[in-house]
């Protein structure tokens, strides 16, 4: 099971990520997967977490609700911004999404 199902399932927090990180990293677990894998992210999510980790929320979110993180975005397009802990972080996230055509 991977970190987001974990977080689905209600065996982990998003606020955990670190810890899994690190498990992956020292080699507890995931050993055989590349780190996006192993957090159960597609490339284009990993690349947004990296980003601007308060998205982390929205990814799993994307995933409970079997979107594409853009769609989820887009659904969630103006509260995204209003909780971006940094105004930086809101312009990052839009400079992102610009870059990979959602916005």
């Amino acid at each position: 099971m991977n970190f987001i199902e974990k977080c689905l399932s209600g065996d982990a927090f998003a606020d955990e990520i670190d810890d899994a990180v690190e498990a992956w990293s020292e080699g507890v677990e995931g050993q055989d997967l590349e780190l996006n894998e192993f957090l159960g992210m597609t490339v284009d999510e990993y690349s947004a977490w990296m980003t601007s980790p308060s998205i982390l929320p929205w990814i799993v979110s994307a995933h409970r609700n079997q979107r594409t993180l853009a769609q989820e975005l887009e659904c969630d397009r103006i509260k995204m911004a209003a909780r971006a802990s940094k105004p930086r972080e809101a312009a990052q996230m839009k400079k992102w999404l610009e870059k990979i055509g959602k916005l």
